[in-house]
């Protein structure tokens, strides 16, 4: 692994793709990758998380009420995750795919899509044989392992 110091931290945000941003809701400059709709502000992300929340419950077909029951919250809670009123911590994040059968990656590919591949088409292929995987079964999944190993370039330090 290689360390970064301060001097080379423009090596390192070059490397990345990162460019310096504000958000209004952070005091200080950031830097961030752009993704395919130039940089989302972070209310951005959390109205793309609501989205997803609330079309995901939607498509299972349960209420605000009763998912907010399955949680252990109050529908006024949960709902303020939907409006994107309030930020789900990871263990929350955990127990919602639990309840509903998604993936973190699933919320996180709508928010931030550009995390996949450098063009919209790459990150929905890699996306899309993620999903393939998932639904493999364990020992062809363990020959697939196998074979990409024997597929990809030796690593270099």
């Amino acid at each position: 692994m290689k360390v970064w110091s301060v001097v080379n931290l423009s090596s390192y945000k070059s490397a990345r793709d990162l460019v310096e941003t504000t958000d209004p809701e952070l005091e200080r400059p950031v830097y961030r990758r752009p993704g395919f709709d130039g940089i989302q502000t972070s209310h951005e992300m959390d109205e793309r998380i609501s989205a997803f929340l609330k079309n995901t419950r939607e498509a299972k077909g349960l209420s605000r009420a009763e998912l907010a029951q399955l949680l252990g919250l109050s529908v006024s809670v949960y709902g303020r995750y939907e409006r994107s009123d309030s930020r789900m911590t990871v263990p929350r994040l955990i127990h919602l795919c639990e309840l509903m059968g998604f993936m973190p990656t699933d919320m996180i590919f709508e928010t931030a899509p550009h995390l996949w591949g450098k063009t919209p088409e790459e990150a929905e292929d890699r996306m899309r044989l993620t999903k393939l995987v998932e639904r493999l079964p364990h020992d062809t999944m363990r020959d697939l392992i196998r074979l990409l190993e024997r597929m990809m370039p030796a690593e270099q330090d």
